[in-house]
């Protein structure tokens, strides 16, 4: 049971975000299509160019995801954002923390995890204020079980990125492994209150809602 329930939480946390980095520039490609091709002309003016846009930061790029998600319609539209999410969770805008990350990662899907809470602990190091340094240790931590550690990492995820949806899946996954269903339930619906029609946070919700019934009956 716990190595079924280590699988599951390392595809949600650890094999969603790779695929959405695996997305890389093409995913960037059509946030941001680039205009067709003009033939330059000696005569247009500097001011008859349409004005650029700045770059948004990355806590903008996230709040525009945020609010995507709680205006999407459905579960497929929900899991193309959270796909975009998580890959913006992984951008540091240092390519060494990146790297780092990306090697931690390796070292998780291989299962070894001493190696990767070293990695991890370097990553955190270089970037302190990186919520996704701390959810990839929470991840590393959880499988390793230390579930408090794991949960400790969590509250650093969540302090610097409260709708992180990686953690509150791991705090969810943890409270349900300590039996603490009714507050893991709360998670998930944290969880869904971001991302409404998010069928991992849903499915988990039902489940526990239906075990939750059985109980009282």
């Amino acid at each position: 049971m716990r190595a079924m329930r280590s699988r599951a939480l390392l595809l949600l946390l650890s094999g969603l975000t790779l695929a959405a980095l695996a997305v890389g520039a093409s995913v960037r490609a059509d946030d941001q299509p680039a205009p067709p091709p003009q033939a330059k002309t000696d005569d247009a003016a500097p001011q008859d160019k349409p004005d650029e846009q700045a770059p948004k930061t990355p806590e903008q790029a996230r709040a525009d995801l945020y609010a995507r998600l709680a205006a999407a319609k459905d579960a497929d539209e929900t899991a193309g954002i959270v796909t975009l999410l998580l890959r913006a969770y992984a951008e540091s805008g240092s390519d060494t923390a990146d790297l780092l990350l990306r090697r931690a990662r390796q070292a998780i899907g291989a299962e070894e995890y001493p190696d990767a809470l070293k990695i991890l602990d370097a990553t955190i190091a270089l970037q302190p204020d990186w919520a996704e340094g701390w959810n990839a240790r929470a991840t590393a931590r959880y499988l390793d079980d230390d579930y408090d550690g794991s949960m400790a990492d969590i509250a650093q995820t969540l302090k610097r990125e409260p709708r992180h949806l990686g953690a509150l899946m791991g705090m969810a996954a943890i409270l349900e492994a300590r039996g603490k269903t009714e507050d893991a339930l709360k998670v998930y619906e944290r969880a869904l209150a971001i991302a409404p029609h998010w069928r991992n946070a849903q499915e988990a919700a039902d489940r526990l809602k239906a075990a939750l019934a059985g109980e009282e009956l």
